[in-house]
């Protein structure tokens, strides 16, 4: 059986889980990484993949507000299976995946894969300082036991939770922009690196496309891009103390 991780994963939450339960199954898995390409954007070339039913494919996608990020549902729909097992991994940020989930289930299910399992993981939250350290060892470890689960059982029998339709409007844009430094050298990781391909020649990124995700901000060397307003920081604080306490993974078999 051959393992395919394939993610969308801007700061790293998704692609981490995925590729430890991937790694678990088959220490030469491959990687599909959906999440950005040189030339991304408008410009973005992402060829359509298809799988059969000899594979084994482990999705990993971050929640945002409640769903599937638009540009991952759009990379998404390159990614065709022929009866292929799969496994579905939403990571959030310790509020709530909401109908992410199901909605991974939707679109998966329609482009040919069969779900063996499911789960939603907490991560660090792009957002304040929520969940820092996850996920832990002990997640990692509680993951690595769910895609063993999965893959010798004979299919999924847990109900996926989820409303139908959404509740929720997905997110095409985001809600705070990074902005950029006297700081910057203009290495051009930032642009290279930006999942919506929303950073210009002169390295500002433009709010109509930023999608929030802060990518720019962890991977600047210099630490030229920030979020260095008193907008974000009081946002900040307040949703810091109101996801202050731990949820814990759930997953689905």
């Amino acid at each position: 059986m051959k393992t395919t991780a394939v993610y969308f994963s801007p700061t790293g939450n998704s692609r981490k889980s995925v590729e430890a339960m991937a790694k678990a199954l088959d220490e030469g898995f491959q990687r599909v990484d959906l999440t950005a390409r040189e030339g991304s954007g408008e410009d973005a070339s992402f060829p359509q993949i298809q799988f059969s039913g000899e594979d084994f494919v482990i999705f990993g996608m971050p929640v945002y507000g409640g769903r599937l990020p638009v540009l991952a549902a759009e990379r998404l729909a390159e990614i065709r299976g022929n009866q292929t097992p799969c496994v579905l991994v939403v990571t959030y940020g310790n509020r709530h995946y909401d109908d992410a989930l199901a909605e991974l289930q939707d679109i998966c299910t329609a482009q040919g894969f069969v779900v063996k399992g499911a789960a939603a993981l907490v991560g660090r939250h792009t957002y304040g300082e929520i969940q820092m350290d996850r996920p832990d060892a002990a997640d990692l470890e509680a993951d690595v036991e769910f895609i063993r689960k999965a893959v010798s059982g004979d299919g999924l029998h847990a109900p996926i939770p989820g409303n139908r339709p959404y509740q929720k409007q997905p997110m095409s844009r985001g809600q705070f922009t990074p902005l950029t430094s006297d700081a910057c050298t203009g290495c051009g990781l930032c642009r290279k690196s930006c999942p919506a391909g929303a950073i210009g020649p002169d390295f500002q990124a433009d709010a109509d496309r930023c999608i929030s995700c802060f990518r720019c901000i962890r991977i600047c060397p210099t630490g030229a891009k920030n979020m260095d307003t008193e907008e974000y920081r009081a946002f900040a604080r307040m949703f810091t103390q109101k996801l202050a306490a731990r949820r814990e993974n759930e997953y689905f078999l």
